[in-house]
């Protein structure tokens, strides 16, 4: 296992060091004091790293904005660190895989890796695929994802998939803001199934899919309804 160390406490880094030196499994410890520094540290990898260790914060770039680059860049767990219990929620919304909250133990540290090997375990889907509740899944075929409190709901009709993430997050992943389009707060669409279009004299819009299932697009999202065809 690679690791990320961001934080910008010295004190806080060699702590996390000393414990995870103690990990047989980890076999590279990568550390930045900041944000700009983690995302120049990780793009001279030649792989991400498979975990990040995030305080949240730090000067130049707090660690949630840090977590959605991170991502991005192909960092498949995120973790926060911090001394400030009011970011909990906040970290969970962001479908953090854990959220430590110092001062804590060893103890803890190890439950918290015991999740992140648990996602290492399962295999990587081939580009265009995911895998949900233990089946692989073809992209093409889920006509809308929707939101559901911190899950998310694939929908390939006449059945539905669900997952431990948020919208955000499943946005934010390699090859997924390609195929989806948010139109609402609470879902996104994929535009090859969307068959009709409704605009609303209030800059919203109905959505029709090709299984017939009707969706609101929100006037927030505006710039994105004006990129689906007319």
């Amino acid at each position: 296992m690679r690791v990320l160390i961001v934080d910008d406490e010295p004190g806080a880094r060699a702590k996390l060091r000393r414990l995870l030196a103690a990990e047989a499994d980890v076999a590279e410890l990568l550390e930045a004091p900041d944000a700009p520094a983690a995302l120049a540290l990780v793009r001279q990898q030649s792989a991400p790293p498979d975990l990040a260790l995030l305080d949240i914060e730090m000067p130049g770039g707090n660690g949630v904005q840090l977590a959605a680059a991170l991502r991005e860049a192909g960092v498949r767990s995120v973790i926060f660190s911090t001394a400030h219990a009011e970011h909990a929620l906040r970290a969970f919304e962001l479908a953090a895989l854990d959220y430590l909250l110092k001062p804590y133990t060893a103890e803890r540290l190890a439950d918290a890796l015991a999740r992140v090997r648990e996602r290492l375990a399962r295999p990587v889907p081939p580009v265009g695929q995911w895998w949900v509740e233990g089946e692989r899944v073809r992209l093409a075929d889920v006509q809308w994802i929707s939101a559901a409190d911190n899950y998310i709901e694939l929908h390939l009709p006449p059945r539905s998939l669900l997952e431990r993430a948020t919208l955000r997050e499943a946005l934010s992943r390699p090859g997924w803001a390609t195929r989806f389009l948010r139109v609402h707060r609470s879902h996104a669409v994929n535009p090859g199934h969307v068959q009709r279009i409704e605009r609303l004299g209030s800059g919203e819009a109905l959505l029709t899919l090709t299984c017939g299932e009707t969706l609101r697009a929100s006037r927030g999202y505006r710039a994105a309804l004006a990129s689906l065809a007319p």
